[in-house]
Parts: C-alpha cells; structure tokens; sequence
C-alpha cells in the first residue's frame, strides 16, 4: 500500500506543478476557447491543452515506478498518437471524421499488442450454467468499438467546468477498488497514477476553471479508461465483468447514449452538438454550475459504488442490482428530461 499512496501522490504533485507551465504555453501558442456559441457556460477565453500535464504526470509516474512493460509500452504510443491529435485539436478544430478514423488507428495499435476483449461473463449464467461467452474473431470490432466509444463518451461530457476531470478521477478510484479486489496489483498502481494526475490537475479545473483540459486531455483520459478497463476488470473472472467497467465509467457512457437516441429522434445526425448533454439539462433547471458538477460527480460516485458491489456480491445479487441501477438511472432521466427528445410540433434543438 505504501508504493500504491507513493504512486498516486507522485502523480498528483507532477500534475499540479505542470498545470501552470502548460497554462502559459497555451496562452503563448494561442491555444484558447473563445466563447463563440451558446453551447458554452464560460464567459471569457480560457486557455486549452491542461490534457498536457495529466499526459506528461502519467508517463513520468509509470516510467519512474516501473510499470512499463511491453504492452503499456504499446499502450503509451497508442496514447500518444490520441494526445498530439487532441493537441492540434484545441490549436485548430479537426473534421469529426478525421477524428475518428485516427482514435480507430490508435485502438487497432493497442489490440496489435494483445489487449483486447476475448471473453465476458454471461449475465444469465445463474439460469443456464454457461458462465463465459466467447467472442472470438469479434473481439476484434468489439474491442475498438469499445475503446473509440468511451474515448469520445468522456470527450463529450467535458462541457462543465472540472466535470470530466472530476468524473474520470472518481471511475479511475472504482476501477483502483476492483482491482484491489480481484487482485490485479499492476491495475491497481496504474488506476492510481491516473487518478492522481488528474487530480492534480483539477484544482485549476474546477469551476471557476482557470484553464480547461481541452480534446488533449479528454480524449487521452478516455482511452486510457477504456483500455485499462480492458486490461483489467475484463479479464478477471468477476460476475458480470462486463458491466463493472460500464458501471465504473457510467455518467459519461449513458450521457453518450442519450446524446445518439436524442440525436437520432429529432432527425440529426449522431456527430452534430446540440445542448441536450445532461450537464446542460441541469443548468436548464436553475442549477449553478458548480451544483451541477457536484451533482453529476454524486451519479458518477453512485455508480461507481455499483461497479464495486458486482465484483463482491454474489451473482443473482448483483444482476438484481444491476436492475435496479437502470430502473433508476430511467426515472432520474425521465424526470430531469435528460434525454431531451422533441415532439414533433416543437422545434429541434440546438
């Protein structure tokens, strides 16, 4: 446990003391979001590229504790690659397809390195005894579908001011508990160091932000979820395996598919911005920003506390929970009208 804390402070101490200088290189290279529409909360140009010191704190602390083996090595490049496209990315907005085409290079890189989705649990296992599902060939789609989706899920919650930082920090903790518990000690330092460059970072984050972490931060913050989740909690041998890391990363992964269904219903296309995010529904409803960070890192800790309840309780237990977690998650969007489907006399969101 020592190393574990040593790990995470390390990571927590490069990242705030970075933070300053990648503010004043983003104020020097003209790296600035102008509030130019109103899908923006903020009122004044803030620096971009914060993304630079959580990057740079996470591959300093896992090269200097030893972490680095050959496939985080494959890990790290593929990291890379998704970092210096977020990087021109908040110099100069690329095209949406671009985009993705680049993070889709970056997952095939990782799955080239043998980190990929091979098998999950069978949620139905307590009924026909079946406990694993093979995926074979498809867990090649499966996997860079997965890593592409979370990437852009934690991308697209970014809208607030700390609220991605705070949310990636709160899965990086869940996903630190289950692999405490499944014992994947690795995981568990790796969880921690990003977790602790994050937050160190989000002190100049949180609302008012001083700089925000930009598609640099977001993007890479993402995709390094959504691998180590790979990495570890699915290849434990957990009940119901496949939804800790859903559960873990949950807030931006429902927000993520609410944005398609909302999308998709008032006849927009999937890649089109609206104001429909849940972050946006709860300043609609007369909440300050900082409430609605806080709300919204609440959801987060409470489906965090789901992912860890999957991996101890016993399986019936945990697919009854599951339930319920969605029953939930269902009334909560129903009432705050989070999805924000139009009727068909009202005009589309913008």
């Amino acid at each position: 446990m020592p190393n574990k804390i040593l790990a995470f402070m390390t990571a927590v101490l490069i990242s705030f003391l970075l933070t300053p200088f990648v503010k004043k290189w983003a104020e020097k290279v003209g790296a600035m979001d102008i509030p130019k529409d109103s899908r923006r909360v903020h009122t004044i140009p803030i620096p971009r590229l914060g993304g630079l010191a959580i990057y740079f704190s996470f591959v300093i602390s896992v090269t200097a504790f030893g972490l680095v083996d050959k496939k985080l090595f494959g890990v790290l490049m593929a990291a890379t690659i998704i970092v210096i496209m977020g990087y021109f990315d908040d110099m100069k907005p690329l095209s949406a397809k671009l985009k993705f085409f680049i993070q889709i290079i970056a997952a095939i890189l990782v799955v080239s390195y043998g980190i990929k989705i091979d098998v999950v649990t069978n949620p139905l296992y307590f009924i026909n005894d079946d406990r694993w599902i093979t995926l074979g060939i498809w867990s090649y789609p499966i996997t860079v579908l997965w890593i592409v989706g979370v990437t852009n899920a934690i991308n697209l919650i970014d809208g607030l001011d700390g609220l991605a930082a705070g949310v990636s920090t709160i899965a990086s903790a869940t996903l630190f508990i289950v692999a405490l518990f499944t014992g994947q000690e690795a995981i568990a330092i790796l969880t921690l160091v990003l977790a602790g460059a994050t937050a160190g970072f989000l002190p100049y984050n949180f609302n008012p932000a001083k700089i925000f972490m930009g598609d640099t931060g977001a993007l890479f913050l993402g995709f390094m979820l959504s691998v180590i989740s790979i990495m570890g909690v699915l290849k434990s041998a957990a009940a119901l395996a496949i939804l800790v890391p859903v559960f873990a990363i949950g807030f931006p992964i429902f927000d993520t598919l609410f944005a398609m269904v909302r999308r998709v219903a008032n006849g927009k296309s999937m890649m089109e911005p609206d104001k429909g995010h849940m972050h946006h529904r709860l300043l609609d409803k007369g909440l300050s920003q900082k409430q609605a960070v806080l709300t919204l890192y609440s959801i987060s800790t409470v489906l965090g506390i789901s992912a860890v309840a999957i991996v101890e309780e016993k399986l019936k237990l945990a697919f009854w929970l599951v339930v319920a977690v969605f029953l939930l998650v269902s009334m909560g969007a129903r009432y705050l009208d989070f999805i924000g489907i139009k009727r068909k006399e009202n005009k589309a969101d913008v």
